[in-house]
C-alpha cells in the first residue's frame, strides 16, 4: 500500500488499474463521526456575519437551525481558540472541523521553504482544532502548475503528507484531502487510491459535492470513494452559464447524492460552502439542507 510511483509509466499504469481493485468497495470504520447515525446540518464560520461578536455569531448559527460549524482557516492563538470550541460546544453548534486549505504553500512544491511553510501551517491547524474539540482538517494535497507536473504532485504531497500523520495521530485529528479546482485527483477512481496508499486511519477524503459537477457526477464519487470519506461540503453549480447557485437551484442530481450517502453508510456533517449572509437567507439555507436530507435514500 505504501510503495512510491517512481515512473510515468508504471504511474500510469497504478491509476488505470484501479478499475478491478478490491478496495474499490471499502468499509472500514472512519474517525470522528457522531454514534447517533444521522445527518448534521453546518455552515462555515466565515458565513457568519463578520460584524458579529464571537458569541452573536455562535449563536446565530444555532438560531438558524445549524447543528455544527467548521472554522474557517488555522487559529495561533490556542487559548482563544479552545475558548470559541467550548462556546461552541456549550451553545450546541461544535466546531467539528477546520478548514486550512493549502493553496499559499502547497505541499506539492518544489521549493523546501514553501513546503515548510505549508507544513508548519497544517501543524497549527492541527493545534487549532484539538484546541476546539474538532477532529477533522481539511488540506488541499497539492497543485498542479505548468512547472510541477501531475506526477510530481502526486508523489510529494504524499511524500510531505506522511511527515504530518504522526503528528495527526497524537492529537487524534484527521487530515481529509479534498478534491477542489487544482488539476489534481481528476477521478474517483484515482482518488481513492491516493487515500489507500497511505494506509492509516488519519489520512481520508473530504468529499465536495459542487466540485466535480464540471467533470463528473457527485453520486458516482461518492459510491466510489465510499467510507474513505470523513466530512462532505455542499455546494451547487450550474453548468450552463458556468456559475455557482444555492443549494437545489444547480445541476447537482440531490436525489441520486442522498441515495448515494445512504448506500455508504455516511454520517456526520454536511458543511456549507457558500457566501456569507444574513439570518433569514442563512436560515433558508438551513432548510435547504433539510430538504436533501428528508429526501428518499431508498
Amino acid at each position: 500500500m505504501k510503495r512510491t510511483i517512481t515512473g510515468r509509466r508504471e504511474f500510469l499504469k497504478a491509476v488505470a488499474a484501479t478499475a478491478a481493485a478490491p478496495w474499490m468497495q471499502e468499509t472500514t470504520s472512519v474517525q470522528g463521526r457522531p454514534s447517533q447515525g444521522q445527518l448534521l446540518k453546518a455552515c462555515q464560520w466565515r458565513m457568519l456575519p463578520k460584524q458579529l461578536s464571537d458569541a452573536k455569531r455562535i449563536s446565530l448559527a444555532k438560531r438558524c437551525g445549524f447543528e455544527g460549524i467548521e472554522m474557517s482557516g488555522a487559529m495561533e492563538d490556542l487559548d482563544r481558540a479552545k475558548a470559541l470550541g467550548a462556546k461552541a460546544r456549550q451553545a450546541g453548534v461544535p466546531i467539528h472541523s477546520v478548514s486550512f486549505g493549502g493553496w499559499h504553500a502547497p505541499l506539492s512544491d518544489p521549493r523546501a521553504e514553501v513546503v515548510a511553510k505549508g507544513l508548519a501551517g497544517m501543524e497549527t491547524a492541527m493545534r487549532s482544532a484539538k484546541a476546539m474539540g474538532a477532529d477533522v482538517v481539511l488540506l488541499v494535497p497539492a497543485v498542479v502548475t505548468e512547472t510541477v507536473s501531475y506526477r510530481q504532485a502526486y508523489e510529494r504531497s504524499q511524500k510531505n503528507i506522511r511527515k504530518l500523520l504522526p503528528l495527526a495521530e497524537e492529537l487524534g485529528v484527521t487530515i481529509a484531502v479534498e478534491n477542489v479546482w487544482n488539476k489534481f485527483l481528476l477521478s474517483p477512481l484515482e482518488f481513492a487510491r491516493y487515500i489507500d496508499e497511505f494506509d492509516h486511519p488519519r489520512l481520508k477524503a473530504y468529499f465536495d459535492i459542487g466540485n466535480v459537477i464540471l467533470f463528473g457526477f457527485s453520486q458516482d464519487w461518492i459510491r466510489t470513494l465510499g467510507r474513505r470519506i470523513v466530512r462532505i461540503h455542499l455546494k451547487d453549480f450550474k453548468r450552463k452559464g458556468y456559475q455557482w447557485t444555492n443549494l437545489l437551484d444547480g445541476d447537482v442530481n440531490w436525489p441520486e447524492v442522498r441515495k448515494a450517502l445512504h448506500e455508504i453508510g455516511y454520517t456526520g456533517y454536511l458543511t456549507t460552502e457558500l457566501s456569507a449572509g444574513k439570518e433569514s437567507y442563512l436560515t433558508d439555507l438551513a432548510r435547504r439542507i433539510d430538504k436533501i436530507i428528508a429526501m428518499d435514500k431508498t
